[in-house]
C-alpha cells in the first residue's frame, strides 16, 4: 500500500489536534524508510519484477526486520519513547506518543490487505501473511482511495481552516496524491530502473509529502 497509508494520519490528525501531521506522514511509512536504506545495505531484500502482481512489480523477498509484525511493534515502541522523551512534560505527551506509535503500526495491518504472503509474523522462516488485494489493481486503487478520501472528510471536519490555503490546500494534496497513484499502479514497469533509483525516489517522496502535508495542516487549526 502506498498513499493508503496517510488515511491513518488524517484520521488521527482530526482525533488529536496538537500532533504534527508531518510527524504522522513520516511515522506511518517509518517501516518503509527504513526498508529502502536496509535493502541498499543488503540487510533486505526486494527484485524488480515487471507485472509481479498487477499494482506492483516489487517482489518482496525478504524484509524480517522492517515489515514483520514483531518488528513492526519494536518500530512503534520505539516511535513512542523517542516522541515521548522528546515532548517530556509538554501537554498531551502521552497520548501524542501513542498515536505516532499506531500510526507506525498500522503499516503493517494495511500491507496486510494489498501484499501477497510475503509479511513474516516473527521471522522469515516462520508463517508469512498478505491477503493479495495487489492481484486486483483496480481494487487495489479504490480502497487506497475510499481510505484517503473517508480520512480527509474526517480531518476537514475535525478541524477548521484559517485561510484560503487552509480550505483547499489539503483537498488539493490529495487529489495530486491520488493522482500519483494513478501513476504507482498503472503505470509502465521501467526496464531500466534500479533499487537504487527506486529507493532514493522512494525515500524523497515520503518526505516531501511529509513536508506539504505539515506546512498545509499549520494552515488549519
Amino acid at each position: 500500500m502506498f498513499v493508503g497509508h496517510y488515511a491513518v494520519s488524517l484520521a488521527l490528525k482530526g482525533r488529536q489536534k496538537k500532533i504534527s501531521l508531518g510527524l504522522l506522514f513520516i511515522a506511518v511509512q517509518l517501516v518503509d524508510l527504513l526498508f529502502f536504506p536496509f535493502v541498499l545495505l543488503g540487510i533486505e531484500h526486494f527484485n524488480l519484477v515487471e507485472n509481479y502482481t498487477e499494482s506492483t512489480h516489487f517482489q518482496l523477498s525478504y524484509m524480517p526486520y522492517t515489515h514483520s509484525l514483531l518488528a513492526s511493534f519494536l518500530w512503534a515502541a520505539l516511535a513512542y519513547i523517542v516522541v515521548y522523551i522528546m515532548r517530556k512534560q509538554r501537554e498531551n505527551t502521552r497520548e501524542i506518543a501513542l498515536l505516532t506509535a499506531i500510526a507506525v503500526l498500522s503499516h503493517w495491518f494495511l500491507d496486510l490487505l494489498v501484499h501477497t504472503p510475503d509479511l513474516p509474523l516473527i521471522a522469515d522462516s516462520g508463517l508469512k501473511l498478505g491477503f493479495g488485494l495487489w492481484n486486483n489493481a483496480i481494487a487495489t486503487y479504490v480502497t487506497e482511495a475510499i481510505l484517503l478520501l473517508i480520512a480527509l472528510l474526517y480531518y476537514l471536519k475535525s478541524t477548521e481552516a484559517r485561510s484560503a490555503l487552509g480550505k483547499y490546500g489539503m483537498i488539493g494534496f490529495v487529489i495530486l496524491l491520488l493522482l500519483i497513484n494513478i501513476v504507482n499502479i498503472f503505470g509502465p514497469f521501467d526496464p531500466a530502473a534500479t533499487q537504487l533509483a527506486v529507493a532514493i525516489t522512494a525515500i524523497i517522496s515520503y518526505l516531501v509529502f511529509a513536508l506539504i502535508a505539515h506546512w498545509l495542516d499549520k494552515k488549519r487549526s
